[in-house]
């Protein structure tokens, strides 16, 4: 088994750099483009955990969440049948990934979500999926 911490979300890719970099972008077509790139870059999970217990309910695509704590930390694995939302776990885990239960329930998704721009841009179903990931990694958290 990878060794989860070594995840880029959390380490090298963090929320202020998805930030940013999404700002060079004058089309939401060139931030979906870096977003389904993004999802490239999620590890691998491990098949044993796809399975309903780690299934997001609410989400259009097949979605999957599991988490270890390590030394205070938690650390997210994750995978999705769709190109989109594996980005889009992507974003979510830049911000999450390798902190503690405090900082994860103390950072203002909602903010950030606006910072990207993101919740307008995707379909409701998409947003409603997105908003479901969430409340499950701080369900966990908490």
């Amino acid at each position: 088994m990878n060794d989860i911490t070594q995840n880029p979300f959390g380490n090298s890719i963090s929320a202020e750099d998805i930030i940013d970099t999404l700002s060079f972008f004058d089309g939401w077509e060139d931030r979906y483009k870096y977003i389904i790139d993004l999802g490239k870059e999620l590890p691998v999970m491990d098949d044993s955990v796809k399975d309903e217990a780690h299934r997001i309910k609410g989400c259009q695509s097949q979605v999957w969440i599991d988490h270890q704590k390590v030394e205070g930390s938690i650390w997210f694995a994750t995978d999705s049948d769709a190109f989109i939302v594996k980005g889009l776990l992507g974003v979510v885990l830049a911000a999450y990934n390798g902190k503690t239960s405090a900082e994860i329930l103390d950072f203002d998704i909602n903010a950030y979500f606006d910072k990207l721009g993101l919740l307008k841009h995707l379909s409701p179903t998409r947003g409603n999926g997105l908003r479901s990931m969430v409340e499950r990694i701080q369900t966990l958290a908490g």
